[in-house]
C-alpha cells in the first residue's frame, strides 16, 4: 500500500508519516520497483498505535520509549500507567489555572465599564487589572511587601532613564 492509502486508512497526514519514519517511530518501508514506499499491515498497526498515543497526548519520546519496550519484548504497561498518571496531574493543574483565569476575566469584565478610558495608556481595562492584581499581591504579602511586578509609571510622565 502507498503512503496516501496508509494516510487515508489511519487518518494521518502523509507528511506526519514521513516525519515518524525520519525520527524512527515507524520503520522505513520496503520500496516498490517504482520507488514508491510500500507499507504492510504491520505498518498500519504501528501507525495506528502511534496515532492513538498522540491523540492521548503522549509525547514522541514517550511513544518511542513504549515502542522500545515492545522491541525488547517487555511489557510497557507500568511505564504507560506512570505517564497517564502524570498527564492527569498536569491536566488537573492546568484546569485549576484555567478556573483561576476564568474567574479573573469575569471579575475584570464585571468591573470594566466604570474604568475611565484614559487616552494616555494602552488599554485602561488591562492596566486597571494589572494595578488591582499588584494591590492584591501586596496585600497578601503584608506590610512592606512588594507587588509581584513593578507598577507602571504614572500616566503622562516619562519613564525613568535606564542606568
Amino acid at each position: 500500500m502507498r503512503i496516501g492509502e496508509l494516510a487515508d486508512l489511519v487518518g494521518v497526514n502523509p507528511k506526519a508519516i514521513r516525519y515518524y519514519e525520519g525520527i524512527g517511530l515507524l520503520p522505513s518501508p520496503q520500496r516498490a520497483p517504482s520507488g514508491y514506499r510500500d507499507y504492510t499491515s504491520a505498518d498500519v498497526e504501528r501507525l495506528r498505535f502511534v496515532s492513538t498515543a498522540r491523540r492521548l497526548n503522549l509525547s514522541l519520546s514517550e511513544i518511542a520509549e513504549i515502542l522500545g519496550f515492545r522491541e525488547r519484548a517487555e511489557r510497557p504497561c507500568d511505564y504507560v500507567l506512570g505517564v497517564l498518571d502524570r498527564q492527569v496531574e498536569d491536566i488537573d493543574r492546568r484546569m485549576a489555572q484555567m478556573a483561576r483565569l476564568r474567574a479573573e476575566l469575569v471579575s475584570i469584565r464585571a468591573h470594566a465599564d466604570p474604568v475611565p478610558r484614559d487616552e494616555g495608556c494602552y488599554c485602561a481595562v488591562i492596566e486597571h487589572a494589572a494595578v488591582g492584581r499588584d494591590r492584591r499581591a501586596g496585600a497578601a504579602m503584608g506590610e512592606g511587601g512588594r507587588p509581584s511586578r513593578p507598577s507602571p509609571p504614572a500616566r503622562n510622565q516619562p519613564a525613568p532613564a535606564a542606568p
